[in-house]
């Protein structure tokens, strides 16, 4: 029997690259964001390249019910989900006070909350039946402390000490929680955080495609924790002996557009 994965975020980038790696290994699909169209487009051509079925659900993941929506949408079509993929997420660019409320409450609602909500509903059928995968989304950013994108930043940090936390506790279960922890990456983040640009002299671009295959891989394999890219791993790997006064400097630098 196909393994289902779930996934998050699923209309474009990480999300999209992940679903085409999930269905090319001949998982069956729940492909969750907020545009319709966009989800039935994708499931269609994974269906039809690959033979799977794939099951557009659309939701506005910032809405506090839409966990639920999602966990009774599985239940109604009678899937048990193997792969958790909470890959969906955003971040606002600006001063804190000088962004509405409402997209920082969003912000925070879909990076964490959502995600803490999705695992809780599908992880105890994964422990029941000893076998499953998560692979939760974070960033480079959960390494240190973000000016400017003071909210994005906190909500990854918080991603993942979450993952390394889970998957600790699930050691031996036949369990596995995997944290990826990507470097800026080609997507429509920076359009969607209302800045399109990037200081790329400290940091290098990778393709989503990128991304998504070394996350997929890592979880696959059940590590706890990966960073893609070399020049992103020396980074986080340096960030342990830097003050914290001079990381907070240094990434104000970076995102100070």
């Amino acid at each position: 029997m196909n393994q289902t994965a779930l996934i998050t975020g699923a209309s474009g980038g990480i999300g999209a690259d992940l679903a085409s790696l999930a269905a090319q290994d001949g998982c069956n699909l729940v492909l969750v964001a907020r545009s319709q169209d966009k989800l039935e487009q994708l499931a269609g051509e994974l269906q039809q390249k690959h033979g799977i079925r794939a099951l557009p659900f659309a939701c506005d993941l910032a809405n506090p019910e839409s966990p639920r929506q999602v966990f009774d949408f599985c239940q109604k079509e009678h899937l048990s989900i193997d792969m958790l993929i909470n890959n969906a997420g955003f971040g606002a660019y600006g001063a804190f006070t000088e962004l509405p409320w409402e997209t920082q409450r969003d912000e925070m609602q879909v990076n964490m909350c959502t995600l803490v909500a999705l695992t809780w509903l599908f992880l105890p059928g994964m422990l029941e039946r000893a076998a499953g995968k998560i692979l939760n989304v974070a960033s480079v950013a959960a390494f240190l402390p973000g000016p400017f994108f003071n909210i994005y930043y906190a909500t990854k940090a918080f991603v993942l000490s979450f993952s390394e936390a889970l998957s600790e506790e699930t050691r031996g279960s036949g369990v596995t929680v995997t944290c990826l922890c990507p470097g800026p990456t080609k997507t429509d983040f920076f359009h969607r955080a209302k800045t399109t640009e990037f200081n790329s002299i400290f940091m290098p671009m990778h393709s989503s495609d990128q991304v998504a295959r070394t996350g997929y891989a890592a979880m696959l394999r059940g590590r706890p924790l990966v960073v893609p890219g070399s020049a992103n791993k020396l980074s986080t790997g340096l960030m342990r002996f830097v003050p914290r006064s001079l990381l907070r400097r240094i990434s104000a630098r970076i995102n100070r557009i």
